[in-house]
């Protein structure tokens, strides 16, 4: 007869030897699952595709099973498998390949309603590859209010926004903003991927303490390297009073009533070895119609009208090359960094025929470059101009570049230092070359300087700690020291101060668990130059997408 005991050790064991069974099942697939090459030389197709998309907090964790935590994931809709599905560039039937699932992953990762995004291969049999699509969605309801300093001046707001509706991917806004030159009340609404698709709509109402702004879109874009065409419209209304300033205080202030409209359209023949060419082509609208606001003092320069219609062309050359890294502008977050070669140019032709104030040719080019000298050394490099070119002459010419350089000492530390230059000629009145505590230079008020051209260089020491309080914030922190200065005429006609540096230090929050700004600065800046009028200290706080 047998005992109890006996039985239950039996099943006991049974359970075990199960378990064990399909544990060894699992790490033989992973360890016979065949290298990518081996894939997709053996032309394997994708069979199984599983998308787990985890929710904010991971119960799992004992440091995350927590009563608040656990409501957190209750009220919060997590992002729909379809919403996820429709991003990837693979379906199941179709020919493997990896590029299209580390592009698939940088497309995820893209989105503000996702933490982090991997697409791996987990199990190959039957010549079938069955892939694991995992996500983690971030808190992306805001209710409440916003605080913000820089330059000296702060900025507040009460808003009720949205980025996935439903767990749609739909974004949705209603915000009051106290800014900088104007308050507004603004609604907005967005989907990037309308029923399932890659056609993304865009609409905006803003109403403004000195006018309004209104605008839409909707177009389907090159989503993807191999994506073969493009289609879209765009359109913008806008009334509102502009402000000219020195020294970070208004000096002058006009009124602009500005109007845009867009129609283009875009072939490709998709990605050819490791590079894609683009041509886009499509027209614009372009008015900006000044004057004296009554309320205001008359300005010393109010900038002339301009009315540009024309047609264009566009070309595009990009390389597939990018690298995932951590813990260089974000923290403990994977970081898609664009380090290959693009080229762009756009040729317009202004003319009266078109209804345009005047003739004239439109060009502008862009050219950048990713340099990886070794595995922890990054340098990213690129260069523009615009220009329209009337009579023979430049107008509103700007040569730009920038430079940003990453040496990665450790784990926990980072060296940056950046390096960016502007040349400008014959400005229009009303896009003066800025300089100031919301363009880089921490230590100094807003647009405090302005002129033809510009050169700023910051030089910071980064660190990423392994503080994680409430489970809530990454914590790093920044030494800084920042430089720069303008030269030639300024529109209020105030000379240049000449160089103006600052050194100060920085707080740094990783928002983990929410898609409403990835790190919060909290800096004190010190300024080593300057008029008599600057505080010597300056206190930043604001929301970047940055380190």
């Amino acid at each position: 007869m047998t005992t109890p005991v006996r039985t239950t050790s039996r099943i006991f064991g049974l359970l075990l030897i199960f378990c064990l069974a399909a544990r060894a099942s699992e790490t033989l697939d992973t360890a016979a699952l065949p290298s990518d090459a081996d894939l997709e030389r053996s032309a394997a197709v994708v069979g199984e595709i599983r998308i787990d998309n985890q929710d904010i907090f991971d119960t799992r964790d004992p440091h995350e099973n927590k009563a608040l935590f656990r409501l957190a994931n209750r009220l919060h809709i997590e992002t729909r498998p379809y919403v996820i599905r429709n991003q990837l560039l693979f379906r199941t039937g179709e020919r493997y390949s990896r590029r299209l699932l580390d592009e698939s992953a940088r497309i995820l990762r893209a989105n503000r309603y996702f933490y982090d995004a991997t697409v791996r291969p987990i199990a190959y049999h039957d010549g079938q590859v069955d892939i694991e699509v995992k996500t983690r969605d971030v808190w992306t309801l805001n209710p409440g209010v916003s605080y913000g300093r820089r330059g000296g001046r702060n900025t507040s707001g009460v808003e009720l926004e949205e980025l996935n509706l439903l767990g749609r991917g739909i974004e949705l806004s209603a915000a009051h903003k106290s800014g900088v030159d104007r308050d507004e009340t603004r609604f907005q609404v967005a989907d990037r991927h309308v029923f399932g698709s890659w056609v993304g709509v865009n609409a905006l109402y803003s109403s403004n303490s000195d006018g309004q702004e209104r605008t839409a879109a909707v177009d389907r874009p090159f989503y993807a390297l191999d994506t073969r065409w493009a289609l879209g419209a765009a359109w913008a209304d806008g009334n509102r009073l502009d402000s000219l300033y020195d020294r970070g205080e208004i000096v002058d202030q006009f009124r602009e009533l500005h109007r845009f409209a867009r129609i283009y359209g875009g072939m490709s023949p998709g990605l050819k070895g490791n590079w894609v060419r683009r041509w886009t082509w499509g027209a614009d609208y372009d008015e900006s119609l000044f004057s004296i606001d009554p309320s205001t003092p008359a300005p010393s320069a109010v900038p002339a009208d301009r009315k540009l219609v024309y047609p264009w062309i566009a070309f595009d050359l990009i390389e597939d090359r990018y690298q995932a890294l951590r813990n260089h502008d974000q923290i403990e977050r994977t970081e898609d960094f664009y380090v290959g070669t693009r080229v762009r140019t756009r040729l317009g032709w202004i003319n009266s025929a078109f209804g345009a104030d005047r003739d004239a040719a439109l060009v502008e080019l862009y050219a950048g470059h990713g340099f990886v000298p070794s595995e922890r050394t990054t340098l990213l490099i690129n260069g523009s101009y615009s220009a329209r070119l009337e009579s023979g002459e430049g107008q509103n010419s700007v040569l730009s570049g920038e430079a940003r350089y990453y040496v990665k000492q450790s784990e926990k530390r980072l060296f940056f230092m950046t390096f960016d230059a502007a040349v400008g000629h014959n400005l229009d009145v009303d896009r003066p070359i800025m300089l100031g505590g919301d363009s880089g230079l921490r230590g100094y008020p807003l647009r405090y300087q302005s002129g033809n051209e510009r050169l700023l260089f910051t030089v910071e020491q980064r660190y990423y700690t392994d503080w994680y309080p409430f489970r809530l914030f990454r914590i790093g922190g920044a030494i800084f020291f920042d430089a720069g200065r303008t030269w030639g005429t300024s529109p209020t006609g105030t000379p240049s101060l000449g160089w103006l540096k600052d050194a100060g230090l920085g707080l740094r929050l990783g928002n983990s668990r929410s898609g409403l700004g990835n790190v919060i600065h909290v800096d004190v800046a010190f300024p080593f130059d300057g008029d008599p009028s600057i505080k010597n200290v300056q206190f930043l706080v604001e929301t970047k997408r940055s380190f």
